[in-house]
């Protein structure tokens, strides 16, 4: 099969070899890879913010918004759409390509997205790429956003099925797949990735990459995040992942989905330019813009167009939107 073939069919015992290789032979493979398919030169930006804070009933270990979690963070309502439309208008004037918005529902109320598919009209009346996160929806709900002209959604599966409940015990992996199949039924672009450093084993790194390598369609956005620890959580106090196991992640993705927008995520304020730089020539090309990402902190602007300038590298120019 051609080195550039998009496959769907990969077996975990592939993805165990790609990830088992010495690092720098992984690393030429995914290089490689990238070039064939982007402008290596060109990193993606989007913005996230957060639409409606905490209070969610939801019991994810790693995430500050849970209600079941004391973190000191106060529950919010979903701010006005003027909030968001002067978010989205400073987002784009500072480069950013795509606007994301995430909200801490478990689903969203047919009363709370009529005020957000009002948002992504606003949003996308900018010229800006819109994606949302906002939980589970139903296949109507997806339609609406569709039509309003929402261009991504966000439902990250987090970790493998097997190590799943280990952080999760309010929403089942299935209803995590069932998401993402009813975006993808109503002709939304997927937005899935994963969290690295929740305690989970190269095994579940390897079967969470297969998972999302072997969707009838690759998603088009893949976000690695890195678990940024906050007090009071249940995943607080985990161990830090080895920095070369997180590029080998980044790599493999590249290599499983060529055509995705990798994306660096949370947990980069942690991450040395070092680190980043690894990852950007593994196949990572895209990051969010903004010091905060939701609730944890996010490296300012100046330090990542510093960082980008250091490496030659440059935001990639807005897309054409139909």
């Amino acid at each position: 099969m051609e080195m550039n073939a998009i496959r769907t069919d990969w077996t975990v015992a592939e993805v165990a070899a790609l990830f088992g290789l010495p690092l720098h032979d992984l690393l030429y493979k995914a290089h490689t890879l990238h070039r064939l398919h982007f402008n290596p030169a060109e990193v993606q930006i989007s913005t996230l913010m957060s639409i409606k804070t905490g209070g969610c009933p939801e019991d994810c270990g790693y995430c500050p918004q849970s209600v079941h979690f004391n973190t000191g963070l106060t529950a919010e309502a979903l701010v006005p759409l003027t909030a968001v439309v002067e978010a989205a208008r400073a987002a784009r004037e500072q480069g950013a390509t795509r606007f994301c918005m995430g909200a801490a529902y478990r689903n969203p109320k047919p009363s709370q997205l009529v005020k957000i598919t009002e948002m992504v009209r606003a949003v996308r009346g900018l010229g800006l790429e819109t994606c949302a996160t906002l939980g589970m929806l139903t296949r109507e709900q997806a339609e609406s956003l569709r039509d309003a002209g929402l261009d991504y959604y966000n439902h990250n599966l987090d970790t493998s099925e097997a190590f799943y409940p280990q952080v999760i015990s309010t929403r089942t992996y299935a209803d995590r797949l069932d998401t993402l199949k009813t975006v993808r039924d109503a002709g939304l672009k997927v937005c899935c990735g994963g969290i690295i450093g929740l305690g989970e084993s190269d095994q579940d790194r390897i079967e969470l990459l297969h998972t999302l390598a072997t969707l009838p369609e690759h998603p088009e956005s893949v976000p690695v995040n890195q678990l940024v620890q906050v007090a009071g959580t249940a995943l607080e106090g985990q161990s830090t992942v080895d920095p070369l196991t997180f590029v080998r992640v980044i790599a493999v993705a590249r290599i499983l989905m060529p055509r995705s927008r990798v994306r660096l995520s949370a947990g980069r304020s942690d991450m040395s330019d070092e680190l980043q730089a690894l990852c950007f020539f593994a196949g990572a090309n895209s990051i969010f813009y903004g010091e905060q990402l939701l609730t944890t902190p996010n490296p300012a602007r100046s330090k990542d167009l510093e960082l980008l300038d250091r490496l030659g590298l440059r935001p990639a120019p807005s897309p054409t939107l139909a």
